[in-house]
């Protein structure tokens, strides 16, 4: 089997360096509905993003489980004994949110147990760019739906973080996974990822769509499941760093001003970190 080696989205780059030793706590298995349960890390840290991956979404259908992300190739096994504590029917769908490897390097290990992979045809271009020798079998583009066991299982292409996102939404369950256009804890820098098509300006307006559904939990890529009224605080959080930066660019301020000015109004990087400030800024002059 090839190891998927996805780049951890340079979504980090420009983030404090990850101190201390390696995280052993594993990750929690966390009951959200009857049928839809988050794995999720313990602390949602910086270091536990590199050990264990980013959350996963199980669904229980009667034909199989469905996941959403794959965290890391590093705890595959106790991945698949959480989902085996809750059905003993295979894995049979891993739907990609995106393309980064603490939601995707998980992956290829699952397809080899027979699960099919699905991606966004954009979010699998990306793999291609990266030149990575393992790739998803099944894409899509704009929207899809899947049925599995009875239950309906929607797929919406929406760019933000990268080019092509996949937001997947559990209407029976009124539950959305949403990868990493949301992540909200403090310690995990907010940015998209310029260099695979993310954009802030469709951040915003990803965001916005994700509201217009009829939803109660949401799935982030990192951190605790939200509900709407979460949800909706952490999309004005992001509108306003991005407006905060427009108007900051406008007046002629440098990226190491601009950083400076978000760390104390919206815990920003650490001390002489710009993160996606650069980038932001010729998007958004």
């Amino acid at each position: 089997m090839t190891v998927l080696l996805l780049p951890i989205a340079a979504a980090l780059a420009g983030a404090p360096p990850v101190a201390g030793p390696a995280p052993t706590e594993l990750p929690k298995l966390i009951k959200i509905r009857d049928d839809v349960y988050t794995i999720q890390n313990t602390n949602s840290t910086l270091a536990e993003l590199g050990a264990f991956g980013g959350n996963v979404t199980v669904y229980l259908t009667d034909e199989g489980a469905v996941l959403v992300d794959s965290k890391n190739d590093k705890v595959h096994d106790d991945l698949v004994a959480k989902v085996r504590t809750l059905t003993d029917k295979p894995i049979k769908y891993v739907i990609l949110t995106h393309n980064h490897g603490d939601h995707a390097s998980g992956a290829p290990a699952l397809a080899a147990k027979g699960a099919t992979v699905i991606i966004s045809r954009g979010d699998r271009d990306n793999i291609v760019r990266a030149k990575q020798a393992w790739l998803p079998e099944v894409t899509y583009t704009g929207r899809a739906d899947l049925f599995v066991g009875g239950k309906e299982i929607q797929l919406r292409e929406i760019k933000g973080h990268t080019r092509a996102d996949t937001v997947v939404y559990l209407p029976a369950a009124r539950v959305v996974a949403v990868g990493d256009l949301a992540h909200n804890p403090l310690g995990i820098p907010l940015q998209v990822n310029y260099p695979d098509g993310g954009s802030w300006t469709e951040w915003v307006n990803a965001l916005d769509a994700i509201a217009t559904l009829d939803f109660e939990f949401l799935v982030q890529g990192h951190g605790p499941v939200l509900t709407k009224p979460e949800f909706a605080a952490f999309r004005e959080r992001v509108f306003a760093i991005r407006e905060r930066v427009r108007a900051l660019t406008a007046q002629g301020k440098t990226a190491e001003e601009i950083a400076a000015t978000l760390r104390p109004e919206f815990t920003w990087p650490a001390e002489g970190r710009t993160g996606n400030v650069p980038d932001m800024m010729k998007e958004l002059q």
